[in-house]
């Protein structure tokens, strides 16, 4: 069981580096005036959701394992589980969100600024610690 917890914590991590970095191609992309510059960023925001898109199906798998194999999180006193199912289900939204951005950045439909790609790259930062919060408090 420690192996399948360390491999999904350390897959966590890289999902999240994923997320972290991507908006920040954003807020560069936002702010691009040749389109040379635009088809590296997009080329590069491309390459990185999908490696960490394959990241997140892993690591998902790897939680699942504990949860459904092993028991963590199950029965009565873990409602911190299902708190961190909800925020686990709004960082894969979030991801998917990253995925429509890119799209309407490659298709030249992106109308938002970079000021708001610079509040967007906020969320994973405060999703990650509400869900460490619970895992490690065990709050409920």
């Amino acid at each position: 069981m420690l192996w399948v917890k360390t491999f999904h914590i350390v897959l966590i991590a890289a999902w999240f580096a994923g997320l972290f970095y991507l908006p920040r191609i954003y807020v560069n992309l936002a702010q691009s005036q040749t389109a040379e510059t635009r088809a590296c960023l997009i080329g590069m925001a491309s390459r990185l959701l999908r490696f960490t898109s394959i990241i997140a199906v892993v690591a998902f798998l790897f939680g699942l394992w504990l949860f459904m194999g092993y028991g963590i999180g199950m029965g009565p006193g873990n409602g911190w589980m299902h708190a961190k199912i909800v925020l686990v289900l709004l960082v894969i939204g979030y991801h998917h969100a990253c995925y429509v951005m890119l799209r309407k950045f490659r298709d030249g439909r992106n109308t938002r600024s970079h000021v708001f790609y610079r509040w967007f790259n906020e969320v994973p930062v405060i999703l990650l610690l509400a869900i460490v919060a619970l895992v490690v408090i065990k709050p409920f």
